[in-house]
């Protein structure tokens, strides 16, 4: 394959990945009627997602894995196998354990980036939004890199459009929530502290993870083919119900935190300096 070739098709493969994230972008930020973001700062907070805080995740988690496994092998007793990227159990533990932690925890530093151009509440969700799925279009990008490469072209479009329908959504979801607690703990808002919001990011991307892996668990444990295989179907299936139904909450969540809608009584946050009126 020429050069040329492998650079188209990784043209395609970047558009691939972007478009849908956009499209979701802006399916959130519509949600926000009284007085919408700005794209420039929006499109600033989707970058820092998808450079920095995919590529950093990527280089912590790498950094996490290689020490853990020269520790489990340095001290090869059954406390420590769980530090093995080589096993199964490793593996399992960088993918429900620490990569939730480190990726939500990143991209939450995109939110607290973005934090004086909160105005009102909405905007925290928002910004979270923009945050997530940015690092869902980058990290999707990276996968159907490898796919391509490992496939071809069909391949690795066909894994971009499965991840753009299921995990590129939740990235958007949890890092959704996440901002919309950050907003209520920077508007003094009473109720649950920002790190309660944090937890329930990693909680919600630890979720959707475990339903990923179910197909390999299962197999893991020893269940017949065809059961891991029909488990996996609806895993993937119930996987981006999973991830639409939190995006979903993220846009009533917005709604609800709207301007308007804080006028009318839905919760006892005022906004410090009302937004001036659209027009």
């Amino acid at each position: 394959m020429s050069d040329l070739t492998d650079a188209t098709n990784l043209v395609v493969l970047v558009l691939a990945s972007l478009v849908p994230a956009l499209v979701y972008l802006v399916w959130v930020r519509r949600t926000e009627r009284y007085r919408a973001q700005g794209w420039g700062p929006l499109l600033a907070a989707f970058a820092y997602g998808a450079l920095f805080a995919t590529l950093t995740a990527g280089i912590l988690e790498a950094v996490i894995v290689g020490l853990g496994t020269t520790v489990s092998q340095d001290y090869p007793g059954p406390e420590f196998v769980f530090l093995n990227g080589n096993s199964p159990l490793g593996l399992f533990f960088l993918v429900l354990v620490i990569a939730p932690f480190i990726e939500e925890a990143l991209k939450a530093s995109g939110v607290a980036a973005s934090r004086r151009r909160l105005r009102i509440l909405a905007d925290g969700p928002v910004f979270g939004a923009s945050v997530g799925l940015g690092f869902g279009f980058f990290e999707t990008f990276l996968y159907g890199v490898g796919a391509y490469f490992a496939g071809g072209l069909a391949a690795g479009i066909f894994l971009i459009l499965v991840r753009s329908l299921s995990s590129v959504v939740l990235h958007g979801s949890s890092t959704g929530m996440f901002g919309y607690g950050y907003a209520r703990g920077r508007f003094g808002v009473p109720g649950p502290a920002t790190g309660s919001y944090y937890l329930l990011a990693v909680g919600m991307h630890a979720s959707f993870n475990a339903l990923a892996s179910l197909a390999a668990i299962l197999a893991f444990v020893g269940l017949p083919g065809v059961a891991v295989d029909a488990a996996s179907i609806v895993a993937l299936f119930v996987a981006m119900g999973f991830a639409f139904a939190a995006i979903e909450h993220v846009r009533a969540v917005i709604q609800s935190s709207d301007y308007p809608a804080l006028l009318k009584g839905s919760t006892r946050y005022r906004p410090r300096t009302p937004p001036p009126r659209a027009r």
